[in-house]
């Protein structure tokens, strides 16, 4: 079964909309919130949960926990070396 997106012409499969929240469960579970800009980006991944379950029919996911932020210093982006 095909899923439309909006007005535009792009389609999903069933398959690629079940990969899809896979990923984003998956992407989820390995957030570690820092900060305000990473709260931002957990609750936009978790719309997409939704908007993905509710084009395949399902009823709203229930949230998934963050791992929480270890105490020290954060992380350096990938590909920079911390000071």
């Amino acid at each position: 079964m095909a899923v439309s997106l909006h007005k535009t012409a792009a389609v999903l499969t069933r398959g690629t909309a079940d990969l899809l929240i896979d990923l984003v469960e998956i992407k989820i579970g390995c957030m570690e919130v820092w900060d305000r800009e990473d709260a931002r980006e957990l609750k936009a991944l978790e719309k997409a949960r939704c908007e993905l379950a509710a084009m395949l029919g399902r009823p709203a996911p229930q949230p998934i926990a963050a791992m929480p932020a270890a105490r020290g210093r954060r992380p350096a982006p990938m590909g920079r070396v911390a000071a």
